[in-house]
């Protein structure tokens, strides 16, 4: 059988690393255009009518409108999902801002992962060594339970989730179906603090206007993610995800029970 020529071989890992190449410089011109009109509290308020308009007349659209951009930004890894989730429950309510966060968010980790796992996991498992595909191993063999894990944790950043199953060659269905999982609760959660944003907005509102009336320069409404993501919440997320990992140790139990029989 002839070896395949080192040109040959050349191409075909450029045209594999070329899908991931064109997401991060996608990535890089989302990051520097969000820097000047990205997603905040800020530009919600100054466009809320006619988002709000929108939204009256065309009320499926704006629902798949959302769900795109959601999509653009996760697989983007851009900042501001967390406030987009918000920005779903204040437009389309609870139960609709939920969803379109939740299927917005999976279908733009399942973009990454697929750019990722086609471009890196096999040749970065073959060389790195038996241990490290030892590693991926494992991590395959439980892998609904250890995604489930890190997407319920929010001490994990999402780009890296979406990565790591990627170059542990994970497959799809069990890494789409622990992140549609793992999402939900976070989602219901921003979504269900969407629903008051109108209260958010009316203080900021008030701060903002007082300090244009005191003429300063760096008046602006924020949003911070830490008034949701309070401690309480943060160790309800952690126990679900060590529920999430009772399978792995009940499977490692039994596998040690039985290498000592």
């Amino acid at each position: 059988m002839l070896a395949t020529p080192p040109e040959a071989q050349a191409r075909r890992f450029t045209r594999r690393l070329l899908p991931l190449i064109v997401l991060i410089l996608l990535a890089i011109a989302g990051y520097f255009l969000l820097r000047h009109s990205g997603l905040s509290l800020e530009s919600l308020v100054k466009h809320r009518a006619v988002i709000d308009d929108f939204v009256s007349a065309h009320p499926l659209l704006a629902v798949l409108g959302y769900i795109g951009l959601y999509i653009v930004a996760v697989a983007l890894s851009l900042p501001g999902a967390v406030f987009l989730t918000v920005t779903g429950g204040f437009l389309f309510g609870l139960a609709v801002g939920t969803a379109a966060a939740v299927v917005g968010a999976t279908t733009g980790a399942t973009v990454i992962f697929l750019v990722a796992r086609t471009a890196l996991c096999g040749p970065l498992l073959r060389r790195a060594g038996p241990r490290a595909a030892q590693l991926a191993q494992g991590f395959r063999d439980d892998a609904f339970s250890y995604l489930l894990f890190l997407r319920l944790v929010p001490v994990f950043p999402f780009f890296l989730v979406n990565l790591v199953p990627a170059l542990a060659g994970v497959r799809l269905i069990p890494f789409v179906a622990a992140t549609m999982l793992g999402v939900i609760p976070a989602a219901l959660v921003y979504a269900f603090a969407g629903t008051g944003l109108d209260g958010v907005i009316a203080a900021q509102r008030v701060a903002y206007d007082a300090c244009l009336a005191a003429r300063q320069t760096d008046c602006h409404m924020s949003f911070d993610a830490r008034n949701v993501l309070t401690p309480q919440l943060i160790a309800v997320l952690i126990a679900l995800g060590l529920l999430a990992l009772i399978p792995v140790l009940v499977k490692r139990l039994r596998m040690r029970s039985r290498a000592t029989m």
